[in-house]
């Protein structure tokens, strides 16, 4: 039996969609609005990474790099979402220190956006494999 074309997608892409996923669910649980906010950013860096991982080649000479600054060379287009998630990111290390407040309503937006994020990146990801 010959295996679908859409679901060629690189096992760790796969493992690292799946793992978002997962922590969507656990982002919506949290009580606290700074949890939740922390854990819809990890949701961002995951998928980006799943990208990441579908796509880039690797390069030994290159100096390790943030997920948001390789994302746009991988991705272009997705440029706009690695700037959003990028400008967030000191937000996300001041809410993990326990520093600044983030409202309810932030971190729900964060976890929408996050959200919309993963949709967008799995339905390219199955676009990409079936092109193939």
């Amino acid at each position: 039996m010959r295996k679908s074309p859409e679901w060629d997608i690189p096992r760790a892409s796969v493992e690292l969609l799946a793992a978002a996923v997962a922590e969507i669910e656990g982002a919506v649980a949290e009580p606290r609005p700074a949890d939740r906010y922390v854990r819809a950013h990890l949701v961002a860096r995951r998928t980006a990474a799943a990208v990441l991982a579908a796509r880039a080649r690797r390069d030994r000479s290159a100096s390790p790099r943030d997920v948001w600054t390789l994302l746009p060379r991988v991705a272009p287009e997705l440029r706009e979402w690695a700037e959003f998630f990028a400008a967030g990111t000191g937000k996300r290390v001041a809410a993990e220190a326990g520093v600044g407040v983030i409202g309810p309503r932030e971190a729900d937006d964060l976890i929408r956006d996050a959200h919309n994020f993963l949709d967008v990146v799995v339905a390219g990801l199955v676009r990409e494999r079936r092109a193939q």
